[in-house]
């Protein structure tokens, strides 16, 4: 069997490998390297063990640098085990600092780079995330496309993508039923009719930004499960030591596995983010999201007012969460197969070269 190298590193990424590490396997012999961008055990380790997904056989633990120094030292240390291990292609995924690196090295090399999760856009470039999805499209030789809008962007750009669905909706139909027998809502004391809170973005955690938007929470008097990034949990321990803050209808917990996590959403009333994978897990789960940004690369989940952009918790809360439970969702995502498609499609270009 042909060799290629996977490139994985942050929390989204080994959702959307889950479920095609399964579809790749008898089909090319994978080497997972992890970079360590995320390293702290509710960020990564648990998901290898909850999801069933094969240890990375390398581990870079590269995490917790800037985005620079980051970068670069995962583009040495990447192109040493490319060189060394000589793939037939790269697989990247997203959108992070691992996807560019791995991209980078690979293109370099002359090794081929398929990109999953291609063709997305905010149209905002002062997200970290938008300069890596761009020049990574830009790099790549086979580009994967989640939905009709990311192939139109790619077309706008002069280039081709290959509609296959989104891997994450594959994800999440493998891993339901197990979220659903999860007791995490006991365990936390969760209650009813809570409203499942995440926000690790960089211009939401900041100080002031961080404070705007729990200020308009407590406000809104909704009953918040807040499950908080390591990044974020920083500012905000120091707003609460400051007295900035108050605790008001706010519960506090760690960073959840997936199934936890999942188990967390498809139980809450509502969804308050700022991540791009939990937009489209609350559309999976036909649930109401409100969306912490000005914009979102996710486009199709704001159809019909299923996902509403909500800058800094500025609107009416609670006139919102009033209205959830009339939305109709749509097949934008594909049919939960993204992943067999991702790899025949592999298969027919590398398999007998």
């Amino acid at each position: 069997m042909k060799t290629i190298v996977t490139i994985i590193g942050a929390r989204p990424q080994f959702i959307k490998h889950a479920p095609l590490q399964k579809a790749l396997k008898g089909v090319f012999n994978e080497f997972v390297i992890h970079t360590g961008q995320h390293y702290d055990i509710n960020m990564s380790d648990i998901f290898f063990r909850q999801m069933s997904i094969k240890k990375p056989d390398i581990n870079l633990r590269l995490g917790s640098l800037s985005h620079g120094c980051m970068t670069g030292r995962m583009i040495e240390q990447i192109e040493e085990i490319l060189i060394l291990k000589k793939p037939s292609f790269v697989v990247v995924y997203g959108d992070t600092n691992s996807t560019l690196a791995g991209a980078l090295a690979a293109v370099k090399l002359h090794i081929p780079v398929a990109h999953i999760e291609s063709g997305l856009r905010s149209f905002n470039k002062r997200m970290p995330e938008e300069i890596n999805r761009i020049v990574t499209d830009r790099i790549s030789d086979v580009l994967f496309a989640p939905t009709k809008t990311a192939i139109n962007n790619l077309k706008n750009e002069g280039m081709n993508g290959i509609l296959t669905g989104d891997v994450m909706l594959d994800a999440f139909n493998l891993y339901r039923p197990t979220a659903l027998n999860c007791n995490i809502q006991r365990d936390i004391d969760a209650g009813e009719n809570y409203v499942l809170l995440t926000i690790h973005r960089e211009d939401n955690t900041t100080k002031t930004n961080l404070k705007r938007i729990m200020k308009n929470l407590i406000a809104s008097k909704l009953k918040i499960v807040f499950s908080v990034h390591p990044r974020t949990k920083k500012v905000l321990d120091e707003l609460y030591k400051a007295g900035y803050l108050e605790k008001k209808g706010i519960k506090l917990i760690e960073p959840q596995g997936y199934i936890e996590n999942l188990s967390l959403l498809i139980n809450s009333s509502l969804i308050i983010t700022d991540s791009g994978g939990m937009q489209k897990e609350a559309y999976f789960a036909r649930k109401q999201c409100i969306t912490l940004r000005r914009e979102t690369e996710w486009t199709e989940t704001l159809d019909g007012g299923n996902n509403l952009l909500c800058q800094y918790g500025e609107c009416e809360l609670e006139n919102i969460f009033s209205k959830t439970g009339k939305l109709k969702f749509k097949k934008h995502f594909g049919n939960g197969d993204a992943s067999i498609i991702i790899v025949n499609q592999l298969r027919s270009l590398y398999e007998d070269k």
